[in-house]
């Protein structure tokens, strides 16, 4: 009990004391993950809508066997070999990418399929184009949509397996919070794994309020 009080208390000390290496962690997840979430939701949501008729049901892929697949084609021996993006953020991002676009797409063709049909029938019955009538659309729902990639980033923000195969966990360049938190629980390093633990726990729960706020404004 001493053990687990002292870690605490000491990743009490580093949060307040906003320590330079917590932090730096911290901003690098979260700029991995924006990014990768962003790209999903250029290509998801696009995507959902087009297919949003037809059934989509892969929501989740093992993010180990996602690593391992990425991992074979970035090796050096691998067809993007090449590139050397092995071990960098960009690898870590496709990862991501990977992991947050297939819930994107099916909570987008949800969110579509969930809508009042009468939205589009109308947009056409004054003259909107397919663009103008999908635009429209998109827009009566926006907050399902906010939600799927507040869902998507939910996902990848505290993945572990993808980014450690990947990206390498290299310390000030591909190490982010899950795998930093694997890494020195390991070592030992008791109050800097906690410390990274609650600020990804604060990141967990602000999604999750956020994204039953707007399922309920949804409906």
């Amino acid at each position: 009990m001493e053990y687990l009080w002292g870690g605490i208390q000491g990743a009490a000390v580093l949060i307040i004391g906003l320590d330079s290496e917590v932090f730096r962690t911290v901003l690098l997840s979260l700029r991995i993950s924006l990014t990768a979430t962003l790209i999903a939701s250029l290509v998801g949501i696009p995507l959902g809508f087009l297919i949003s008729t037809h059934e989509f049901p892969l929501l989740s892929l093992p993010t180990v066997v996602v690593g391992l697949f990425l991992y074979s084609l970035l090796s050096r021996r691998g067809p993007l070999g090449p590139l050397s993006l092995l071990f960098t953020p960009t690898a870590m991002v496709i990862g991501q990418f990977i992991l947050a676009t297939p819930i994107i797409v099916a909570l987008t063709i949800a969110a579509i399929q969930a809508m009042d049909p009468r939205a589009k029938i109308t947009a056409m019955t004054l003259g909107a184009g397919p663009f103008r009538t999908a635009l429209t659309v998109l827009s009566e729902a926006r907050f399902a949509l906010t939600a799927a990639v507040i869902a998507g980033f939910g996902r990848v923000i505290a993945e572990v397996g993808t980014a450690m195969m990947v990206g390498g966990n290299i310390r000030g360049y591909t190490r982010i919070m899950t795998t930093a938190i694997a890494l020195e629980t390991a070592k030992g390093e008791f109050a800097f794994a906690l410390s990274l633990g609650f600020i990804l726990l604060f990141v967990a729960f602000s999604i999750n309020i956020l994204f039953h706020y707007l399922q309920a404004q949804r409906g």
